[in-house]
């Protein structure tokens, strides 16, 4: 099996409803899916919404497809529980890249910038199918790719979390630092240059990844 992580950007006319109003809207940063199905032309689904809820479900209210919601507000935006109808096509974002050996592997992220992230895994040949066939006005941006079965991919090696784990606890990263990168090389047991090096691709891979989610 071999997993993939895509991120599908879309012209205005290939939005859905929905996500072109997340687009239009000031007040919503991003949608992440957690799970769904399609059952007879109605979708169900639920989510986590970083954004405001009364924005959100003023957008909800305009649809004439949503058949209900119901939200849960916290101190980060919201949970949704969303009924819809799917229209004429009848197919959702999971079957729509979806194919025979291929599943999409929640958390999907539908994001303002008119992208759409996911994790997809299967055979070879019809990861490759589903991203040819994709509708007009997709395109698609390949994350990363993997040849096991995974979600994501390992922000750091072990030994680089063991390293900021070890210099956090020491308070390297208090401001002001309470120690330097030697407590941090003697806590490890290594030598001072090792300890730096690890430090730094551990840093570089994780803010990394948290930039390359606001991306």
């Amino acid at each position: 099996m071999k997993s993939v992580r895509v991120s599908l950007g879309h012209d205005a006319e290939a939005l859905a409803p929905i996500h072109a109003a997340i687009c239009e809207s000031p007040a919503i940063d991003r949608e992440v899916v957690l799970g769904g199905q399609a059952v007879d032309g109605v979708e169900t689904i639920t989510s986590f919404v970083y954004g405001n809820v009364d924005a959100y479900e003023s957008i909800l209210d305009a649809l004439e497809t949503v058949r209900e919601y119901d939200t849960t507000p916290t101190e980060d935006g919201f949970f949704l529980y969303l009924r819809r109808d799917l229209g004429p096509e009848g197919t959702s974002l999971l079957d729509a890249l979806s194919q025979e050996t291929v599943v999409v592997v929640p958390p999907i992220e539908i994001r303002s910038d008119r992208t759409i992230r996911a994790t997809l895994v299967g055979h070879s040949n019809d990861l490759a199918t589903v991203i040819e066939e994709l509708a007009g006005g997709v395109a698609v941006d390949v994350r990363w790719t993997s040849d096991s079965v995974t979600v994501n991919e390992t922000v750091a090696s072990q030994r680089q979390l063991t390293a900021l784990e070890t210099a956090w606890e020491v308070g390297y990263y208090e401001v002001p630092r309470r120690n330097g990168i030697e407590a941090v090389a003697d806590e490890l047991g290594c030598a001072v240059s090792t300890a730096s090096e690890l430090l730094r691709r551990g840093e570089a891979n994780v803010v990394g990844r948290v930039l390359e989610t606001r991306r």
